[in-house]
């Protein structure tokens, strides 16, 4: 791993969290949130507890910190991780502001040890949306509803 000391240091406490719960009977998935140094949040995959599909490691952290922050805005935060972040993950981390990720297993380890879903779906969002596994289709909004769009532009717009 190249950055030196610190970084070393995140990334094992991710890896120390991931096999802490494999022992506990979990994923071996764990993330740390790091920001000036410090770090923020953890997070360990928590879907054995919680029977919550989106408790991965790293939205874990993320909601931590937004949580004790108060902020959607995660702008200047790290997020160190021992397996690569899945697309949903990925997403929230976009969407927070997260602009580094470290990881140690890839998609292809995980994979390789049972763990394939990630891959699979980072494959289908390469496809055409009509081509994907997962079948979505539009709906529009009757003309007897409120648009929820137009709605929040009129309200927020002008700020």
């Amino acid at each position: 791993m190249n950055g030196g000391k610190e970084l070393d240091q995140f990334m094992k406490r991710a890896v120390e969290l991931a096999v802490k719960n494999v022992q506990e009977g979990g994923e071996p998935f764990g993330a740390v949130l790091v920001k000036d140094g410090k770090i923020v949040a953890e997070g360990v995959n928590e879907l054995h507890k919680k029977f919550d599909i989106s408790g991965h490691a790293e939205l874990v952290a993320i909601r931590k910190a937004q949580e004790e922050k108060q902020t959607h805005d995660l702008s200047g935060y790290t997020m160190y991780a021992s397996g690569e972040p899945c697309p949903m993950c990925l997403s929230s981390m976009y969407f927070s502001g997260i602009t580094e990720a470290y990881y140690c297993a890839s998609v292809d380890e995980a994979e390789q040890v049972g763990l394939g879903s990630s891959k699979v779906i980072y494959t289908d969002l390469k496809k055409a949306r009509e081509n994907r596994l997962l079948k979505m289709k539009q709906m529009p909004i009757t003309d007897s509803q409120i648009n929820p769009m137009t709605l929040w532009k009129e309200r927020y717009a002008n700020d």
